[in-house]
This record gives C-alpha cells, structure tokens and sequence, in this order.
C-alpha cells in the first residue's frame, strides 16, 4: 500500500517471502530490507535499524535544505550522520546527530539556526515523542 496524506494517514507496507528479506513499499517506491550476513539475514537491504537512522538522516538533510534555500544561503553540499547508541546506565536509546557544511563561511548565528532547525525535521519530532503503536491480525 502505498504512503499516503489522506486524513492524516501515511502508509508503507511490508512483505517477506524469503528469510528476513523485505520487500517494502513507500508511495510506489520500492526499498529491500534485509538482516546481515550474522543474523541470519542475506544482506540484501539495509537492516531496520539502518533504515530507521536513514530516516533520520535524510529528513534532517531535507529539512535544512528547504531551510537554507528559503534564506538564500549557499551551504553546499549537507551530511547528516546519525548514530544510534544505548545508554547501558538507563537502557534508554540514544541518537546522535553530527551535521557539516560544505560552506566553511556559514557564520556562527547561521550554524546555530541550522542547529536549531535541524532538530525541527517531522522524524526528529516522531522520534522524541512516546507513541502508540497498535497491532492487529488481519485475514487476508
């Protein structure tokens, strides 16, 4: 099923016919996941996780590119690198978000902006929030 705006919803649906290969399907888009070679998996695909701070990744990259280009500032090429580390005192999750410019003269209140917005990014948002998640079985 493809992702959709309608009422809010937005879909994505996943399909495994093989191992824990996974085909998925975002608004028409077709994306393999896939578990690593020492999971069991045949590393065809990103693993959930990989996709899950690719997300992040390139929300984050997006939202900061629509940011510069409606303050007409050359940033040059952005990178966004996210980690994911587990905080082994509290067992809370932790990700961590490192961003460059390829512009060296981005002044200092620019960087500081980029900062600000960068943590404004709708996955950002998603993933600092608790959310429900239901589960339910449907027959085919």
């Amino acid at each position: 099923m493809c992702q959709t705006r309608n009422s809010g919803k937005m879909k994505a649906r996943a399909k495994i016919k093989s191992k824990y290969r996974t085909e998925i399907d975002a608004r028409g888009h077709r994306i393999l996941a896939d578990e690593p070679l020492e999971n069991g998996g045949q590393n065809s695909g990103p693993s959930p996780g990989d996709l899950l701070r690719s997300s992040l990744a390139s929300c984050t990259a997006i939202t900061l590119k629509m940011y510069a280009d409606r303050k007409e500032w050359e940033t040059g090429e952005i990178s966004v690198d996210v980690e994911y580390r587990k905080n082994l005192d509290d067992f809370e999750p932790n990700f961590h978000v490192e961003l460059s410019f390829e512009n060296e003269n981005l002044s200092e209140d620019q960087l500081n902006r980029l900062e600000i917005i960068a943590n404004k990014c709708p996955v950002h948002k998603i993933l600092s929030k608790s959310h429900e998640i239901q589960v339910k079985t449907i027959k085919s």
